[in-house]
């Protein structure tokens, strides 16, 4: 199991965990891992789970396993508004944010408010109650476009974003979150940490998710033809949800103060054209390249490489447990029977 993962466990007992973003693809993932930890511990050892999403409707239906326990709470919870009363909280996960093309192109100006004012909303609940850690969820997007200069991002690249586009709304807001993280901590004393995601896929990925994997997957899953609307030359690190939520768990427990971790799959570093060929062959589809609309292109990355240094959180024990091929094929398997029951 992915809990059986080595990690100080014991620093969860009896501790209230605030995440938002619950029912996205990682938060959701999050919760199941908290729970799973909860099912083989005793009562007074479980940790609390409080989740926050905006709508409620779509909570009950991702997350209606845990609805009646006892450990599990949900609130319906836009972040850019003030909190509501959440109670003492020693943790908070901020995980919620815009997450793909269609997103970033039709709503610009949620993906920069949840990263900047969501954030600032959730920093000042966690001054006001005093809580021990704060984990800003941030992303790969924050290193820019490679120019050639470096082989893999460490912590401390800085890449090149043109912020007079539409695009760099999600990049450039996920810099300024990191950036209050670290205010608040000058400002207050707020112990933070940044985990960075690498791009992720998996089972718990929406069914209007528009990155180009997903739309590979659910193509798959459909049993059609995988649209490829570019060369395919692009080539990405990628990690698998359930482990970047361990990933993220590893950071909020075991990294240092104020640093920022890359997380990602070495052994998961492919083409897009890699992603599609693969899919195709294992479910008996064809690839076909087509160009994307304008409304799609408005979204896209225009980063042709994007590998991500992971020496920092493998420091810390971090270990992927399921790699590119295999991962995509349970996603797919996972959706077809998500398709085949709706």
């Amino acid at each position: 199991m992915q809990s059986e993962q080595v990690l100080p466990w014991e620093r969860l007992a009896g501790k209230t965990i605030l995440l938002s973003g619950a029912t996205g693809m990682i938060g959701k993932c999050i919760v199941e891992v908290l729970m799973e930890y909860n099912r083989n511990c005793s009562i007074d050892q479980q940790v609390h789970v409080i989740a926050l999403s905006r709508n409620a409707e779509t909570a009950r239906q991702r997350l209606k396993e845990y609805w009646s326990q006892e450990a599990f709470r949900y609130l319906p919870c836009d972040v850019n508004t003030k909190l509501p009363e959440c109670g003492q909280v020693d943790y908070i996960v901020h995980a919620a944010s815009n997450t793909h093309p269609l997103q970033y192109s039709q709503d610009a100006v949620g993906t920069i408010t949840s990263n900047v004012i969501g954030t600032k909303n959730l920093l000042d609940y966690a001054v006001s109650h005093q809580t021990e850690r704060f984990c800003f969820v941030s992303s790969v997007e924050v290193y820019g476009e490679n120019r050639g200069d470096t082989d893999r991002c460490k912590e401390d690249y800085l890449g090149y974003i043109d912020c007079n586009t539409l695009r760099a709304g999600y990049p450039e807001s996920k810099r300024v979150g990191e950036a209050l993280c670290n205010a608040y901590a000058k400002t207050y004393g707020l112990d933070f940490v940044i985990p960075r995601l690498s791009r992720t896929y998996g089972p718990t990925m929406l069914m209007s998710d528009s990155k180009a994997i997903a739309q590979f997957i659910k193509k798959a899953a459909a049993g059609e033809d995988i649209v490829l609307k570019s060369a395919g030359t692009q080539l990405y690190s990628y990690t698998y949800a359930m482990d970047a939520a361990m990933g993220i768990l590893t950071v909020l427990l075991k990294g240092e103060s104020r640093q920022a971790y890359n997380i990602s799959d070495v052994e998961s570093e492919v083409t897009l054209r890699n992603i599609a060929e693969w899919l195709a062959e294992d479910n008996g589809v064809r690839v076909i390249y087509d160009l994307p609309d304008a409304v799609e292109q408005a979204g896209y990355s225009t980063a042709t490489k994007a590998l991500l240094d992971v020496e920092k959180i493998t420091g810390l024990g971090w270990k992927p447990q399921v790699h590119m091929r295999e991962g995509m094929q349970r996603t797919v398997e996972s959706l077809a029977e998500y398709i085949q029951n709706t």
